[in-house]
């Protein structure tokens, strides 16, 4: 029989609390979840709705100064059956990783590779930042996870700059479609047209095989990239599979790399 363990009862590594002394942090903190606030973002044209989503939240929201468009909010507060939520006028991130993307410096035009992608706030935070130009690629292990990410994406209508793969991060090399040049016989080849919700019944039966065999849901570190989203102007459009798979040689990746590249792996439950 298992017995659910109250982790505040729980007493913190010494290691941690190392780190903790070193940075001059209160371990007293962590002790209880009850004490640690919440953050939203709020998204970009949105700025003028703040008291409405206070009402909306029944809850009064802090602006988090170092920190653009982010909000704390006490700890017991649920977002996710609010119609700010739902109507995709916020995001639930954690500081964080609002904190990661902001050491990004990311301009627009930039090319920016995110690893752990899912479950996307950060993702879409990016793609914020970017504006109307540049791209993202988004990296995660697990499918499933990837598949919530995608649906951020399309929710909060930020898809068209981004492409989602399935892979090991410590293994992924594809670059930017930026730099790709174009094969002289690509018009002779099968290329991609632009992304479908459903997709085409090979894949489907080739999952429900992998599916039946019992495979995996977790990229391996072996494994080809899985192309599971591209937007119609991330660049992917119009190439053929062999042009958005070819690799660089490694002496020519600081002329053919992306820009910006960052990840962080922290989650939010609404």
């Amino acid at each position: 029989m298992d017995v659910e363990v109250d982790s505040s009862s729980v007493p913190l590594p010494e290691a941690f609390l190392d780190f903790l002394n070193q940075n001059g942090l209160d371990s007293s903190l962590y002790a209880s979840s009850d004490s640690i606030p919440r953050y939203v973002r709020l998204k970009p044209g949105n700025e003028a709705d703040v008291e409405a989503i206070e009402v909306d939240i029944g809850c009064k929201l802090q602006k988090v100064f170092w920190l653009p468009n982010f909000y704390c909010l006490a700890p017991h507060v649920k977002i996710a059956s609010s119609k700010a939520y739902q109507n995709g006028m916020i995001y639930g991130i954690d500081a964080a990783s609002g904190a990661a993307v902001l050491a990004l410096d990311i301009s627009s035009g930039d090319h920016v590779l995110d690893l752990c992608a899912a479950p996307g706030a950060k993702l879409c935070m990016i793609l914020d930042s970017l504006g109307s130009s540049g791209s993202v690629s988004g990296v995660d292990i697990a499918k499933h996870r990837l598949a919530a990410c995608r649906s951020m994406l399309l929710k909060y209508g930020l898809g068209d700059r981004c492409r989602l793969f399935v892979a090991d991060g410590t293994t992924f090399s594809l670059l930017p479609v930026k730099t790709i040049p174009v094969s002289e016989s690509q018009n002779q080849l099968e290329v991609y047209k632009e992304w479908k919700s459903r997709r085409p019944w090979k894949e489907r039966r080739r999952e429900a095989l992998a599916r039946e065999k019992g495979y995996s849901n977790f990229s391996s570190p072996t494994q080809e990239p899985e192309l599971l989203f591209y937007g119609k102007k991330s660049g992917v459009v119009g190439l053929t599979r062999n042009t958005l798979y070819q690799r660089v040689h490694c002496g020519n990746v600081y002329g053919f790399g992306y820009d910006k590249a960052g990840s962080c792996g922290c989650r939010v439950h609404p």
